[in-house]
């Protein structure tokens, strides 16, 4: 998130443009250069708690935040869910004791928080969130907690620690058709099937009033792919995926070499 990348996300809102941030983050963990009017203690409620304003000049900035791979569309303003698509809590523990004898670190977004299972996991997220690990909380048995929250889970995290883990978790997914799961090198993503950024863009929109063709999205992984079914304009990093820049209507360059800015100000004709 380069200077000049902020400087045309502000530029863009200050002229009508609504910026949304589509995040495979929970809504704690959004970026701390973005992280503007997200104050700590502000709200009601845990899912309020934590957010920092890290960023005094971005503020109104944006409103909406896509989080957890669009299992959720939040008002930051109102504080509340414009949409939503969850795990049910009852299949969240189901898999997890499921998973109980593969070699896992677990760790789930619930209530827009981080919650990982154990102290080695819980410092090494920390350590890679950095200044964005507001929303990261240690738990000692995530079951126990997804049991006792009473809650809906947004997304459920998976990293592979042994070599079989990653086949092991494929396998017992089957037994899960209503879930979606992503799989990297490292770690799993395992979420609702209604759950995706593309979907989360679409209710958003309606709930706005704005037209499919009045939208454009950014994007760099997979998880972008659903959104790119649902915008108007569809713009691929430098650095993203192959199948990404396929379907682009437009390739900037990478991330560390402000391809986001100069995607915006072609786009606005700056």
């Amino acid at each position: 998130m380069t200077d000049r990348t902020v400087n045309a996300l502000r530029r863009a809102s200050s002229e009508g443009i609504i910026v949304v941030p589509a995040t495979g983050r929970n809504l704690g963990c959004v970026p701390h250069r973005l992280a503007a009017g997200m104050i700590r203690g502000s709200g009601t409620g845990p899912a309020y708690r934590g957010w920092r304003q890290d960023a005094r000049d971005n503020r109104g900035l944006f409103r909406y935040v896509i989080s957890s791979n669009g299992a959720a569309v939040t008002d930051i303003v109102e504080k509340k869910t414009v949409f939503r698509a969850m795990i049910p809590r009852e299949d969240a523990v189901s898999l997890l004791e499921a998973c109980g004898e593969i070699r896992l670190g677990n760790a789930a977004h619930i209530c827009h928080r981080y919650l990982m299972e154990g102290r080695i996991l819980t410092m090494a997220g920390r350590l890679i969130y950095g200044k964005d690990a507001a929303g990261v909380y240690c738990v000692r048995d995530l079951r126990e907690a997804v049991e006792k929250s009473r809650q809906e889970v947004e997304e459920l995290q998976f990293y592979f620690l042994s070599r079989k883990a990653k086949e092991e978790l494929r396998k017992t997914m089957l037994s899960y058709p209503e879930l979606s799961a992503a799989y990297t090198g490292i770690y799993a993503e395992v979420y609702s099937k209604k759950a995706s950024k593309g979907n989360a863009l679409t209710a958003l929109c309606r709930y706005l009033g704005i037209s499919r063709a009045e939208t454009a999205c950014i994007g760099d992984g997979e998880n972008d792919l659903s959104m790119f079914g649902a915008a108007g304009i569809k713009i691929a990093m430098g650095n993203a995926v192959p199948e990404l820049k396929e379907r682009a209507d437009l390739v900037t360059e990478s991330n560390d070499r402000d391809g986001a800015a100069k995607a915006i100000e072609q786009l606005m004709k700056w």
